[in-house]
């Protein structure tokens, strides 16, 4: 916790850019009958039955110092899906960076392991070292702002139904402009110097003769 604390409190630097990253699904769902719009004196109506169309998955690469993100929408979650992201963090979106300080939470896919299984031992070692690794701790998954993205594109686009993971992308596109073109950011507040009043029950307790 204090480690992902310390990144959150390093100042804005170009050359490292902190990103935070987190994953999500969601459920691609279509209609079986025709929603009714809606009308003078009435309310748009869809019919409670739908149909599944399977699941696609969403990879969020948030920049909060800057305020920008880049939404991956992908068909599964798997460790190659994560590797072919960070490689994109890496070549397009940082190309110039030395390091991508990348905060992220413990799933199995997520770390360097990943980048091996995906690419050549060459490739995957020079993406490897242009990462910062820093990893929240179990059950401490509300440190990452990402998760916080997450949340907001979920409330702000994600509501309604799509029934198709090309839908998705499209209304995930338009999202993620608007937000970039606002600069929208995470004002976080919480520190270490904090963690150490409000959580002290997770600290150790010193023995003391």
């Amino acid at each position: 916790m204090e480690d992902v604390l310390d990144v959150y409190a390093r100042p804005y630097d170009a050359a490292c850019p902190l990103v935070c990253f987190d994953e999500a699904a969601k459920q691609i769902l279509g209609e079986t009958r025709e929603p009714l719009p809606m009308g003078p004196g009435r309310v748009a109506r869809a019919d409670s039955e739908y149909a599944r169309h399977g699941t696609a998955a969403l990879f969020m690469a948030f920049e909060p110092l800057v305020g920008a993100r880049s939404v991956f929408v992908r068909e599964r979650r798997t460790a190659l899906d994560f590797a072919q992201v960070v490689r994109h963090l890496v070549e397009e979106a940082y190309p110039e960076a030395a390091k991508v300080v990348l905060v992220l939470d413990n799933l199995n896919t997520h770390g360097a392991h990943s980048l091996y299984e995906a690419f050549d031992p060459a490739t995957a070692r020079r993406l490897a070292e242009k990462i910062e690794w820093h990893f929240t701790p179990r059950h401490g998954s509300w440190l990452n702002m990402a998760e916080i993205e997450l949340s907001v594109l979920a409330r702000q686009c994600l509501g309604e139904r799509m029934g198709s993971r090309e839908r998705l992308a499209s209304e995930v596109a338009a999202w993620q402009g608007h937000r970039n073109a606002a600069k929208s950011r995470v004002d976080w507040q919480f520190t270490t110097a904090d963690a150490r009043v409000k959580l002290k029950r997770l600290y150790p307790k010193l023995l003391t003769s």
